[in-house]
């Protein structure tokens, strides 16, 4: 009996201070440049999620390569990582989507670069088509190590 109104008084602050948690929003190069309506990343306490990035810029004449477009990609994803303080290794999952399934050894040959030791866990989809025509777009979220450097704003 006790229990059922003591319940609700130790739910109520863990409530609340989860709703007051700050958040940080990032912006990529490219969205502060073209002033796009979402944010490239939010950091809420020491998680960064990160938006679905492409490494395509749409001002771009010519196509690259599959690998040139995934370094694009890590490379846009990286700086905003790196934007709220945290490296490529704090990154604990990613999702990649894939126009074209065949290029996934181009991908992991890239993508394998960028990271020292352990990889996040990672789902790579299948996408009919992706903005710009682009091949990739990757998502993910980051958890700040214990040593970690302060944000950059």
């Amino acid at each position: 009996m006790i229990a059922r109104y003591l319940l609700p008084l130790l739910l109520v602050p863990m409530m609340l201070s989860a709703q007051q948690t700050p958040r940080l929003h990032l912006n990529s190069k490219v969205a502060q440049e073209r002033h796009l309506p979402f944010s490239s990343g939010v950091v809420v306490g020491n998680t960064l999620y990160l938006s679905g990035m492409t490494g395509v810029d749409p001002s771009t004449k010519g196509p690259v390569t599959p690998e040139e477009e995934a370094r694009l990609v890590m490379n846009q994803l990286k700086q905003v990582v790196e934007q709220a303080g945290m490296t490529m290794d704090d990154l604990v999952s990613l999702q990649v989507f894939c126009t074209d399934l065949s290029n996934y050894d181009a991908f992991n040959g890239v993508y394998k670069t960028y990271f020292h030791g352990d990889y996040p866990a990672r789902a790579f989809l299948g996408a009919s088509t992706l903005l710009f025509g682009a091949r990739y777009e990757v998502t993910g979220i980051a958890v700040r190590s214990r040593n970690g450097p302060s944000p950059q704003k």
